[in-house]
């Protein structure tokens, strides 16, 4: 067992206390009252939300480092809810006074009906016994700065290295760490210690006058010593076949066809396609296509889609999420019946449900709101050679760039940066240009075959102007009846 392991949420807040309080002048007994003062006008709920951070990050061009950053973060967020009315205020000054002036203003807020979500909130100037997920060290110190410059060398050296055709090399590392504390009006206090870091490679593959690109990244909620070994080998693999395959692609085709989803980053169109109708604020809304939905089949048989934060060092994964709600394995589709919603305090409360830990925030500055961690497609028992004899024609994406998505419609497309041909079973020639183009939930219904390989990958998720990380995932599925939109 790791050591963190052996610790617990109570743990967790004694380290937020000791970090973001005292250094304030702050005790739990002064931030109860604050928080008490916040219900003052008959507000439905309330909370403070602490948070302090540290963030770097270094980038390497062509085997120099070409830029770094450092820096700090530090404020609260002072919240009240009534009815679907929230105001809220937040400041960079974690002092006695600055939380007064803050309480002050959100009650203010309420007696006067503004709404934070339309306004954007009011800048102010002046015991879960659960073990945790991840570690509680700083990944920032974890390797000094001349040991993070190596890491990026050896990177590039790796990938260079790996074949002669790799002719330009970009490597960025990141690292951030983070201490949370929320004081509910429910009277419970919650806190997290969260690492996070990420490596991220881009390489340059040419042939005669032909160039392609490939990228991967590798990151998680750890620290900077755990990327050596297997874990650097599968980055600078992934980075240079990409480029490879796409040295030698032809225009892909177009058409309604069989498409056959690689396991891992492809899960990105689950998280984005259905993930984002299924967060509770869209239903509240009625902004999604799965509004009214609830217990309906929505997918074929076998389908089950899962949000998870509970999962040890993903990158997506949280103790508690930023309203101090423990997080949870949220069954979201089970054998193609919508079955779950993602929900934060606020919108449980108005749909009558429990929150499940979804409620996040990209910093002290801004509201939390309903937000996926880990989002999968969950395993199946076919073993992925199966499913690509099953198919006589049709398409192989591995990976995906960019894509597009409408919650309301359902309506996305997905540009594919690694996919083959599937010709009589087998995968042939590699193609560009391939866009899968389709609508979420009808996608899901045509899902026919599920594999056995889960696997995730790392993203970054973009809402209503917040981002927050997250990790995507699935197994090899067969989808039949996809638009592909090719060049061909």
């Amino acid at each position: 067992m790791s050591a963190y392991q052996e610790m617990s949420q109570q743990d967790a807040v004694s380290i937020a206390e000791h970090r973001l309080l005292e250094p304030a002048g702050l005790v739990r007994g002064t931030v109860a009252a604050a928080v008490d003062r916040l219900l003052g006008n008959g507000a439905d709920h309330a909370d403070l939300y602490f948070e302090a951070g540290q963030a770097e990050s270094w980038s390497l061009d062509d085997g120099k480092v070409s830029a770094g950053q450092f820096s700090i973060s530090q404020g609260f967020g002072a919240r009240a809810v009534t009815g679907e009315q929230t105001a809220f205020a937040y400041s960079g000054d974690m002092t006695p006074k600055a939380i007064e002036a803050a309480t002050g203003t959100v009650r203010s807020m309420l007696l006067h009906g503004d709404d934070a979500r339309r306004s954007g909130g009011v800048a102010i100037d002046t015991g879960n016994k659960r073990p945790l997920l991840y570690g509680i060290d700083n990944p920032l110190e974890s390797l000094p700065d001349a040991g993070k410059i190596l890491l990026l060398q050896e990177l590039d050296r790796r990938c260079r290295e790996a074949d002669p055709r790799i002719v330009q090399v970009s490597g960025r590392l990141e690292a951030s760490h983070n201490i949370i504390l929320v004081m509910d009006s429910d009277a419970s206090v919650a806190a997290d210690v969260r690492p996070l870091v990420q490596l991220a490679v881009t390489v340059i593959a040419q042939s005669g006058t032909r160039r392609a690109m490939g990228t991967g990244v590798e990151g998680g909620r750890f620290t900077l010593a755990e990327f050596h070994g297997e874990r650097l080998e599968r980055l600078v693999r992934t980075a240079v076949r990409i480029a490879l395959v796409n040295l030698d692609a032809r225009p892909a085709p177009s058409g309604v066809m069989s498409v056959v989803l690689g396991n891992g980053f492809p899960g990105v169109l689950l998280h984005e396609a259905v993930g984002h109708g299924l967060e509770a604020d869209a239903h509240l809304k009625r902004s999604s296509v799965f509004t009214e939905r609830m217990n309906g089949r929505i997918a074929a048989e076998g389908v089950t889609v899962i949000d998870d934060g509970t999962l040890a060092e993903h990158r997506g994964s949280l103790n508690v999420d930023d309203e101090g709600v423990p997080t949870s394995r949220n069954v979201l589709i089970e054998n193609g019946h919508l079955t779950g919603l993602m929900q934060d305090r606020k919108s449980a409360r108005l749909m009558g449900r429990a929150p499940t830990g979804n409620g996040r925030r990209q910093s002290h500055a801004h509201l939390p709101m309903p937000r996926m961690t880990n989002t999968y497609l969950a395993p199946g028992d076919k073993e992925p050679e199966e499913i690509i004899r099953s198919v006589r024609h049709g398409v192989y994406a591995v990976a995906f760039g960019g894509g597009t998505v409408d919650i309301t419609s359902g309506q996305f497309n997905f540009s594919a940066t690694e996919a083959y041909l599937i010709e009589d079973g087998k995968v042939t020639a590699p193609i560009q240009g391939a866009v899968l183009i389709g609508l979420g939930h009808e996608a899901l219904k045509h899902v026919s075959m599920i594999g056995n390989d889960l696997r995730f990958a790392d993203g970054v998720c973009g809402k209503e102007g917040q981002t927050v990380p997250v990790c995507v995932g699935q197994p090899t599925i067969r989808i039949d009846e996809m638009v592909v939109g090719g060049t061909a």
